[in-house]
């Protein structure tokens, strides 16, 4: 695998996109865009990106915020709520579609490509998914189920619009309505739509390393068996 690098894209606005990117070793397989967390490109993000490459993708994470190659929100809770909030829907949809450019530059055909993504960008990927046409998303612990997060609607409004094959993990599974009336809705997208969830854990179920290994493996058998 490359070292992971960010490159800079041009945007016809006069503005310009940060994305981190990380090459598998001989031939891609596909390619994934992955969608950071409410932090921004954290160094769990990172090694995400790593590990995704090391499984034989062409990874590259498009950086949401707009802050340049760095990419992570320094500050308290206070200030990762105002990124959020001054995100931009279409804005974000335009940074994926800029990713997904990238790969298709790089020879990679959409239904080779898929979208995952963590927390703020689990909830981003179900509305990548849901607008342009993929091979497969992966949403983890994406926020918004039931409500708004920031400018973009809630995900029971969308999952009915799902164009590709649909994976949802969460944790934290005390009040089941919400995701269930996910699912419910997932499903009638016509694709094929699933939701694992980590009954008893919290948001960040990963700090389990044995739940974390299985929701590592669960996303990739999902990529594994959608994007050939």
């Amino acid at each position: 695998m490359s070292d992971l690098r960010t490159e800079a894209v041009p945007l016809v606005d006069g503005d310009e996109l940060s994305l981190t990117v990380a090459e598998p070793q001989g031939t891609a397989r596909g390619g994934i865009v992955v969608l950071h967390e409410a932090r921004g490109i954290t160094e769990g993000i990172r090694g995400l990106v790593e590990g995704i490459a090391g499984d034989g993708w062409l990874v590259v994470a498009p950086h949401l915020y707009h802050l340049g190659e760095n990419g992570e929100v320094d500050g308290e809770d206070e200030q990762v709520a105002e990124k959020i909030a001054g995100l931009d829907a279409e804005r974000v949809i335009a940074d994926a579609d800029t990713a997904f450019g990238w790969l298709a530059d790089h020879g990679v055909t959409s239904d080779r490509m898929g979208v995952i993504g963590f927390d703020l960008g689990g909830t981003v990927a179900l509305h990548v998914a849901a607008n342009r046409r993929l091979g497969a998303a992966v949403t983890v612990a994406g926020g918004g189920v039931a409500e708004p997060l920031g400018p973009l609607a809630p995900l029971v409004s969308v999952a009915p619009e799902l164009t590709c094959p649909w994976l949802g993990i969460y944790g934290d599974r005390d009040d089941p309505a919400p995701l269930d009336a996910l699912l419910t809705a997932a499903r009638e997208s016509q694709v094929a739509a699933d939701l694992v969830t980590y009954p008893g854990q919290g948001h960040r179920f990963d700090d389990d390393p044995a739940i974390a290994e299985d929701a590592w493996a669960r996303m990739l058998n999902w990529f594994d068996a959608h994007l050939r």
